[in-house]
């Protein structure tokens, strides 16, 4: 079946820095555009950062350009997102989104707090 699994998520202090990973199976990973979502209590889930199938594009949202890297291993099954200079209001559960066509999959989401 298909699987998406975060990992990496923590609490961090203002300044630091992480990494989430996100292991897939059950489905050709390589098809799929993979990307990282973020969610606060009381609001929707936004896009953070978006890669294409063979990783030669990526796209970020504002708040986190500059900071945030996301790349991908197909090899592996798995994409990653690395958080740097991490701020207060980075504080979320960050999800793992892959889509091709009209299917999508998440993962179950990583938690991260930024405080100190």
């Amino acid at each position: 079946q298909v699987q998406l699994v975060e990992s990496g998520g923590g609490l961090v202090q203002p300044g630091g820095s992480l990494r989430l990973s996100c292991a897939a199976s059950g489905f050709t990973f390589s098809n799929y555009a993979m990307s990282w979502y973020r969610q606060t209590p009381g609001k929707e889930r936004e896009l953070v950062a978006g890669i294409s199938r063979a990783g030669r594009s990526t796209n970020y949202a504002d708040s986190v350009k500059g900071r945030f890297t996301i790349s991908r291993d197909n090899a592996k099954n798995t994409v990653y997102l690395q958080m740097n200079s991490l701020k207060p209001e980075d504080t979320a559960v960050y999800y793992c989104n892959a889509q091709f066509m009209l299917a999508t999959y998440w993962g179950q989401g990583t938690q991260v707090t930024v405080s100190s």
